[in-house]
């Protein structure tokens, strides 16, 4: 475990990220927002989801450093009674889980026929990247707008997991384009270097080369992407939201919460939207940073 440590401590990736104060700002803002997405149930004052505990009594009270506020709500309380403080933990956990998982998924989809096309070439390279041309001529609002009308319209009594599920699908839907343009073209590289084409002498199935040979070397631009695709996914996961067609109302996702204030922005208690609108600055923010940094470490060229 030492010895694992003191690698860690001297490697390159290490000292790159000791002498970038910002990048080191980026990684514990990230760090934290993780841990109390995690672990949200011990970390927040409240639960938002236990209508027990919500009082409307409450509703729209000021933060409570401010003049008139409580000690009990230390960013104050939404439209429901609902501790902004706890709100924004629980909501950034949504976000992160739904921005993780629809990644992933685009990830798997985007390497894998990135990987198809490139190796194969012909027909299965045409169709695929046309198909590619034909994903990235439409917004990727439009077609989780669509999709997300769709799946309410054919499940109408939807539960909350259900409609987690048709939000992933929505992003993954042109989150995994990118990802298949950018194998496809390292793999057309890739696969015409001398390890490969010994590969083939020998006989090796075209199969294993791809999963054992030629993806291990084309999955550094794809990190440095999920990074940053990380970001865009949060960020269009609170945009869904906002509109209406994202998480469901009872749940504080940070889109969710960002759309409840709005409404009374102008009224007076602006806390319901700038602080669920700072927290997503961050976690995009941050999110970026990493993925910068990610890009300049793992490229030879700019060291």
């Amino acid at each position: 475990m030492q010895q694992t440590l003191k690698r860690w401590l001297d490697s390159d990736i290490s000292h790159s990220l000791r002498s970038s104060p910002t990048t080191m700002v980026a990684a514990l803002i990230a760090l934290v927002c993780v841990f109390c997405s995690l672990f949200a149930g011990w970390v927040a004052p409240t639960n938002p989801f236990d209508l027990a505990t919500l009082e409307l009594k409450d509703a729209r009270l000021p933060p409570a450093w401010l003049e008139g506020g409580t000690r009990q709500y230390l960013l104050g309380t939404d439209d429901q009674g609902r501790d902004i403080l706890s709100a924004l933990i629980y909501g950034a956990r949504i976000s992160l889980v739904v921005g993780l998982a629809s990644v992933l998924l685009s990830v798997l989809i985007g390497v894998a026929l990135g990987l198809l096309a490139g190796f194969k070439g012909g027909w299965i390279d045409v169709l695929l990247m046309r198909l590619c041309d034909v994903m990235l001529s439409f917004p990727a609002i439009l077609v989780a707008l669509l999709v997300a009308g769709v799946g309410r319209a054919l499940f109408p009594q939807s539960n909350e997991t259900l409609a987690f599920g048709v939000l992933i699908v929505s992003i993954t839907l042109t989150g995994w384009v990118q990802y298949a343009r950018t194998v496809r073209g390292s793999t057309l590289v890739e696969r015409n270097k001398e390890y490969v084409q010994a590969a083939r002498v020998i006989g090796v199935p075209a199969l294993r080369i791809m999963r054992r040979h030629v993806l291990p070397n084309v999955l550094g631009p794809v990190l440095v992407l999920a990074t940053i695709q990380v970001a865009t996914a949060i960020i269009t996961e609170a945009t869904l939201s906002f509109l209406g067609v994202g998480a469901p109302p009872t749940s504080p996702s940070l889109g969710t919460l960002i759309r409840v204030g709005n409404d009374y922005l102008f009224s007076g208690e602006w806390w319901i939207t700038v602080f669920p609108g700072l927290m997503l600055v961050l976690i995009a923010l941050s999110v970026n940073l990493l993925g910068d940094w990610l890009r300049d470490v793992l490229n030879p060229r700019l060291r």
